[in-house]
């Protein structure tokens, strides 16, 4: 599993999210980071705010018709409450194999 941090400059949000991760996945060296600062570069990776994890490539939070953006990335949680970062539930279902299928089939 490829691990890839899609972030601008500074963010406050990337820390959390390393964190969160890092609960969950014990091997070194998993996630990379990569630093976007134009909207050209954001539209080319994929990046719908910043911070954006992606899971082999692709962004399990992503939302329809949301475009590719600079700004900062909001996440809601099971309850509704708005973060910077997913929660360490959502984390675990996006990072769960089994859950990636489950995902996929109608």
């Amino acid at each position: 599993m490829r691990l890839t941090i899609l972030h601008v400059p500074d963010c406050p949000n990337v820390a959390t999210l390393q964190d969160r991760i890092g609960r969950l996945i014990t091997a070194e060296g998993v996630v990379t980071l990569r630093v976007v600062d134009s909207a050209d570069l954001a539209a080319e990776v994929g990046m719908t705010g910043s911070p954006t994890l992606l899971v082999d490539g692709v962004d399990p939070f992503a939302e329809p018709g949301r475009s590719a953006s600079l700004s900062c990335r909001l996440y809601r949680d099971a309850a509704g409450r708005l973060a910077g970062s997913p929660s360490l539930a959502q984390l675990r279902h996006a990072l769960d194999p089994l859950a990636a299928i489950d995902r996929d089939e109608p």
